[in-house]
């Protein structure tokens, strides 16, 4: 059976990506700027019934991503392919009611690790389940409120807080109620509760309401130079006795305002329990960035990004950033080897388009421990590198990405990504201290 519906979601794929190449007309570009939008053709009934279909499969290629070791081969020191299929219907009865339902089947095909989700790594498999199935309420424009409950995607900012993590086969969604203030020239607030839900490999999905993750997160348009957002953040978890709260703000120029200038920047505080020990901790980022007037658009951004560590575990208070549910992959090298706690990291960023179907970008990154008394944490803030080593040098290494996006059809992607980690001295003070290698090749299709 599970051979049979691989094979099935692999063929759909290939039957919707190379039919379209293969016949003339049938492969609608995409569209220019202010160009008339080819219709949806699984939109029915003038929107009111819309079906949505994604298929994204990624060939991925590691090498010493996870212990930094050449010497010692390991399960993660391997290739496999992933794929995922979601399928989605839409009913919007009438402007201010709609009832969405997607379902997912996620798999890791070709690996020797263990198909069981997150262990030792392993993206794992999830058969069909149901990923989002909420009703909405109200559209803020009749009314200015509107409500939002049901299995739903979080997401706030630039995702270093809170997002579906969706490089991540599985991805994340949430058991949540939102209610909406929809206020005038762009402001809203919006107010949630929320459990995050937690794959299962044989059984439904099920979010664990032992912990609540709750907030209130608002969008101020600031000047007419700016996208403002302030946020009040509450999770309690009794699985890891986390009692805390996290206040900050997100600040993001708006496009042009300022020429070919831009920035972004994020400052966030914690206070409360985490894992027992009284928690006080910080995190930021800034980035500024130019673009130039040629063609192809080319880009130079410089990003310093910062979340505090723990200098002494044993004091009963600890200041180890608690990244809550981020998508770190956006962030901080595309190897996943670190999350936004016990962490310097610098970086330049180099982009440009030079096809109006293609782009690409460098980033390279220079990672510091914020302190060596404390656990250098991978993306996913919870999984530990190394043990603490406080006589360590606190410099990691640094990472090389480049990336390629082409899209040569409107729905339908193609991506290819290498990276290369340059190991620093701490990994050398603290046992094998190997280079490492990441090579992926994805295909995106997504009507």
């Amino acid at each position: 059976m599970k051979t049979t519906l691989i094979s099935s979601l692999v063929a759909v794929h290939l039957l919707l990506t190379i039919v379209p190449a293969g016949r003339a007309g049938t492969c609608p570009p995409v569209a220019a700027p202010h160009a008339v939008v080819t219709p949806n053709p699984l939109s029915l009934a003038e929107g009111r019934v819309v079906f949505s279909f994604e298929d994204q499969n990624r060939f991925e290629f590691r090498d010493n991503n996870f212990d930094f070791n050449s010497g010692l081969g390991t399960i993660n020191d391997d290739s496999w392919l992933l794929n995922r299929a979601r399928v989605g219907l839409q009913l919007k009865p009438t402007d201010w009611l709609t009832f969405f339902a997607q379902g997912q089947d996620s798999r890791e095909i070709g690996s020797d690790r263990a198909d069981i989700p997150g262990l030792l790594g392993a993206e794992g498999d999830n058969p069909f389940d149901l990923r989002q199935a909420y009703v909405e309420i109200g559209d803020g424009k009749s009314f200015p409120l509107s409500f939002k409950a049901g299995r739903q995607v979080l997401l706030y900012g630039d995702q270093r807080l809170i997002g579906p993590l969706d490089w991540n086969n599985i991805s994340r969604t949430f058991d949540a109620a939102k209610i909406r203030w929809h206020g005038p020239d762009g402001i809203w607030v919006d107010a949630f509760t929320s459990s995050v839900v937690v794959p299962s490999q044989g059984g439904f999905d099920e979010s664990d309401w032992d912990s609540i993750f709750s907030g209130i997160y608002a969008h101020i348009p600031t000047f007419k130079t700016q996208d403002t957002e302030i946020y009040a953040l509450h999770l309690s978890d009794d699985n890891r006795n986390d009692d805390l709260v996290t206040l900050g703000t997100h600040w993001k120029s708006l496009p042009g305002v300022l020429g070919p200038w831009d920035y972004e920047t994020e400052f966030a505080f914690q206070a409360g329990d985490a894992g027992g020990k009284s928690l006080r901790a910080f995190a930021s980022y800034v980035e500024a960035g130019y673009t130039l007037g040629a063609a192809w658009k080319p880009r130079v951004g410089l990003e310093y990004s910062y979340g505090s560590g723990d200098g002494d575990p044993a004091d009963g208070t600890t200041h180890s950033f608690q990244n809550l549910y981020p998508t770190n992959h956006l962030h901080y090298g595309l190897m996943d080897a670190f999350s936004w706690s016990n962490l310097h990291d610098a970086v330049l960023h180099l982009s440009a388009k030079p096809a109006k179907t293609v782009t690409a970008g460098m980033d390279l990154h220079f990672f510091w421990l914020a302190d060596t008394a404390d656990t250098w944490r991978r993306a996913n803030a919870a999984t530990a590198v190394r043990l603490a080593s406080p006589a360590a040098s606190n410099y990691a290494g640094a990472e090389l990405d480049l990336l390629t996006s082409w899209t040569p059809c409107a729905g339908f992607t193609l991506t290819a990504g290498y990276s290369h980690f340059f190991a620093g001295s701490y990994l050398s003070d603290t046992g094998a201290g190997s280079d490492a290698d990441f090579v992926y090749l994805m295909t995106g299709l997504k009507f």
